[in-house]
């Protein structure tokens, strides 16, 4: 059974979330789990504007969706911190995050006795995009 970690602030859930959550899935395996970090406004204003839809109601969204096993809360953009307490065998990461960040949670996954999957990016789905459009429309 192998414990998969993928996180997202989920502010708008789109394709793209999708996609990654049912690859996640798939990489746990049948048996498998795979929890969900929704990192909580403050880790989210860490790099980017605060979310539109609340922590709970993001929570809420992630909870509802059909691959995802178990909710946590990410209280630091860096899943480091998460990483250490619930071991997973696999962390996905995205393509967007930079280098350097993913170098250190590799680090901290070969210490675990896990490994780092990077998943592309796909910057043509992102809640961004929605969000301008939903704007000039």
């Amino acid at each position: 059974m192998e414990l998969v970690y993928s996180y997202y602030v989920l502010d708008i859930v789109h394709k793209g979330h999708l996609k990654m959550m049912k690859n996640s899935k798939a990489m746990a395996g049948e048996d498998g789990k795979l929890i969900v970090g929704i990192l909580t406004d403050e880790a989210v204003m860490e790099k980017k504007s605060r979310p539109t839809l609340s922590f709970n109601e993001r929570y809420d969204l992630a909870s509802a969706i059909k691959y995802v096993d178990l909710v946590v809360a990410q209280e630091t953009y860096s899943p480091i911190q998460n990483i250490k307490m619930i071991k997973p065998d696999i962390l996905m990461e995205s393509s967007s995050h930079a280098e350097e960040d993913i170098v250190e949670a590799q680090k901290v996954m070969e210490n675990l006795g896990g490994k780092v999957v990077i998943i592309p990016y796909f910057p043509t789905i992102c809640s961004t995009i929605i969000k301008t459009r939903v704007k000039n429309n």
